[in-house]
């Protein structure tokens, strides 16, 4: 029986630490690598951040943007980093933030979590502003297939606020609406005393209290946290800025590491990694 996704992103905490590294092939960051803005350039890029993640940390998180920006050439390159992630052992969240509804999200969904497919990831972000329900389709694939989704809750932008925080006929705030109809379906299909293979993106120089995000989450489940790094968030205060939730949250990294060029990736991720303490039981 394949895995789920919950436990396998449970087991790459506890063997590696929370640490994610992002793939961002920034512009400027294929120029300070001496690469081409090109989609050779993104997949040489993907490949050596792949390479020196393996080992180092559990969890890799590209985004997919800046590969379809080289139309059809960048997302073969994609294709080939998430492959080579995925063989490496590293859970791979595949950041492409989709969102639709009816079968043109099921067919999102097929595209990224059906094993074999090209562009096969352990687990997607997904954008549930066109109502949670919209995504029924991808919680029961990614549930056959043992793969996860991280539904965008409290995200780290600052322009989101006005919406997340609005408050529905209940009284709740709409990212913690997201959370408990999500929390929900997790309830339902999550064995006891496992992860849920569906998680949340929040940000970790959010607000949790304003934004109505709850304490806890029960069953525990995965929390993808942007703001770490570039945005400002220290990644040595995960613990103080989600509390009891902290246990679960997997710290995302991408342009403060990935500056360190190739010559010291590594060992930028090994420093990151032992800010956060390395391995931890989970």
């Amino acid at each position: 029986m394949t895995q789920r996704f919950g436990e396998r992103v449970r087991a790459a905490i506890s063997s590696y630490g929370p640490l994610c590294v992002g793939i961002d092939p920034h512009a400027h960051l294929l120029s300070e690598w001496g690469l081409e803005a090109s989609a050779s350039g993104v997949r040489e890029f993907g490949l050596r951040v792949v390479d020196a993640a393996a080992s180092r940390a559990g969890i890799v998180k590209p985004q997919v943007s800046f590969f379809e920006r080289f139309g059809s050439a960048g997302i073969a390159a994609l294709e080939d980093v998430l492959a080579a992630a995925r063989a490496a052992g590293l859970v791979v969240i595949a950041d492409a933030k989709r969102g639709d509804i009816g079968s043109t999200m099921d067919a999102y969904a097929e595209a990224w979590l059906t094993p074999g497919s090209p562009l096969e990831a352990d687990a997607l972000t997904v954008n549930p502003y066109l109502g949670v329900g919209a995504l029924d389709g991808a919680l029961r694939l990614a549930d056959k297939h043992g793969k996860g989704l991280f539904v965008l809750a409290a995200t780290s932008n600052p322009e989101a606020l006005p919406v997340q925080t609005a408050q529905t006929h209940e009284g709740a705030t709409v990212a913690g609406a997201i959370i408990s109809a999500v929390s929900a379906h997790n309830a339902a299909v999550t064995p006891a005393g496992e992860w849920a293979s569906h998680g949340f993106v929040i940000g970790a120089t959010v607000d949790r209290s304003v934004l109505g995000v709850p304490e806890t989450l029960s069953p525990v489940a995965p929390i993808l946290a942007p703001g770490f790094g570039f945005q400002g968030a220290q990644i040595a205060d995960r613990d103080v800025l989600f509390g009891a939730l902290a246990p679960s949250v997997i710290a995302s990294e991408s342009r403060s590491v990935l500056s360190a060029g190739p010559a010291g990736l590594a060992s930028a991720i090994d420093e990151r990694r032992a800010l956060l303490g390395g391995a931890q039981d989970g």
